[in-house]
């Protein structure tokens, strides 16, 4: 039953545009690479964008981009959500780097766009650590400057390298899951074969964390996003976008008013800050251990008292307020830490529910933008 299972999630997590969305074109005077079929007149004056083949310790070679922001001090490195390629997320990637003011590198995970291989959990893993190694290599980025942004699938690999750099600057995860059969399934605890076990991973996190969801989601419940926020450590006030869906809320206004006054509040502190949400106090202070780094770094931990209160959400709504189960629209649906271990489908059904659950984030976009 694990390995079946196991290996259902696995293939129906992934689902790459066919065909990508773009090509790859070579400069015949430079050489450098381009994507074919962007606009480079969305490109602003100061903006350069360029073009990365990346390779990854698994033996892949990865596409990337590189938005630079010549007035810029922080970098997001951003995991994008599923049936989504560098191409499609192209014009995004170039306003959150001009309306936040930062450098951004996005990348397709092996078997997206024209990465090579094939996606896994394992794959997307070796994906990130490709791009952000390259972040650091050969655009001279500090761990303490980057921001690590993940989206729907893309929480996964965001989560795990964000669990592995004690000193990062801040990490958002947009509609989050908190695992992949949580996604499927209403389980109390996390099993082996489950693959990205984010509802785990989450309380190693020491940087500040921005969650942003739709309160009407209908691919990831809004309730995976709302208990990440209630396990971080350093918990930043979360985005609840009311009657936004797992694809549309970069049409929301407050999005973008939001994600900029998360940036401009942790540009302002020390890096070596942690909660961006009140001034440290001196008398408390405490050491974070890393098991990555042979030196400790003494980091000030703040009281209690000076943090976001809890419960506060952007909406000015309750979110303890639950919607429907899109499975059984006649019954309420509990948080996914209230449900018995139990498949909310047989096993029979499970191939049409999860070809259901595809974590895009573009397709949606273009029938909601009227």
């Amino acid at each position: 039953m694990g390995n079946t299972t196991s290996s259902m999630a696995a293939k129906f997590a992934f689902f790459p545009p066919n065909p990508p969305s773009y090509t790859i074109k070579v400069d015949e005077s430079t050489g450098k690479l381009g994507i074919s079929g962007t606009r480079q007149s969305h490109l602003s004056e100061e903006q350069v964008v360029e073009v990365l083949k990346i390779p990854t310790k698994r033996g892949n070679e990865i596409i990337a981009m590189y938005v630079k922001n010549p007035s810029a001090s922080l970098t997001i490195l951003y995991s994008h959500g599923n049936a989504a390629d560098l191409g499609l997320m192209f014009h995004l990637f170039l306003q959150l780097s001009l309306h936040l003011n930062v450098n951004l590198m996005g990348y397709d995970y092996s078997g997206y766009g024209q990465s090579s291989g094939k996606a896994s959990e394992q794959e997307t893993y070796a994906d990130i650590e490709a791009a952000y190694k390259c972040l650091e290599e050969k655009y001279e980025a500090k761990e303490e400057d980057i921001i690590l942004y993940g989206q729907s699938v893309g929480s996964g690999p965001a989560l795990e390298l964000a669990t592995r750099l004690p000193l990062l600057r801040a990490l958002v995860l947009h509609t989050p899951i908190l695992s992949g059969l949580r996604v499927l399934y209403p389980l109390k605890k996390t099993f082996w074969f489950d693959i990205y076990k984010n509802i785990d991973k989450i309380p190693s996190v020491n940087c500040p964390v921005l969650v942003i969801h739709g309160t009407e989601d209908d691919v990831v419940d809004f309730s995976h996003g709302k208990q990440l926020w209630e396990l971080c450590k350093e918990k930043y006030e979360p985005l609840w976008i009311k009657g936004g869906n797992h694809c549309n809320l970069e049409l929301f206004p407050e999005y973008l008013t939001h994600l900029r006054k998360f940036v401009s509040s942790i540009q302002k502190l020390p890096p070596h800050i942690r909660n961006v949400s009140a001034q440290p106090e001196p008398e408390q202070q405490t050491e974070i251990k890393s098991s990555d780094c042979s030196k400790e770094k003494p980091r000030p931990k703040l009281s209690l008292d000076s943090r976001v209160k809890l419960g506060r959400n952007s909406t000015g709504t309750s979110t303890d307020k639950r919607r429907k189960s899109i499975d059984r629209p006649n019954r309420g649906r509990k948080s996914t830490s209230d449900q018995p271990d139990k498949p909310r489908n047989s096993l029979d059904r499970l191939g049409n529910m999860v070809r259901s659950v595809g974590f895009c984030n573009v397709d949606c976009l273009k029938q909601t933008s009227s």
